[in-house]
């Protein structure tokens, strides 16, 4: 999740994963997969480093076993089950 600012003033937070992309109209608008649009007033570039540091954060969780995964709940479950 991202946080940028609305036209407004007011923030918002944007699932990152949504967003199919990001354009200069002048003003930015964010387009997201499930076809709403969000007129914000950071840059393109600044919107587009937050998802990148967004995603990145969350990759280094997944590496470092903090992000619960697809397996990641049921290995730990396992694991303990074989303990005792």
């Amino acid at each position: 999740m991202i946080q940028v600012t609305r036209l407004n003033g007011l923030p918002v937070i944007v699932n990152a994963d949504l967003i199919k992309f990001i354009e200069a109209t002048p003003d930015t608008l964010i387009s997201l997969t499930t076809g709403e649009k969000i007129m914000v007033k950071e840059p393109v570039e600044l919107v587009a480093e937050r998802v990148l540091a967004y995603r990145q954060q969350v990759e280094s969780k997944s590496d470092s076993g903090d992000s619960c995964g697809a397996h990641g709940p049921a290995e730990r479950r396992t694991k303990k089950t074989e303990d005792r």
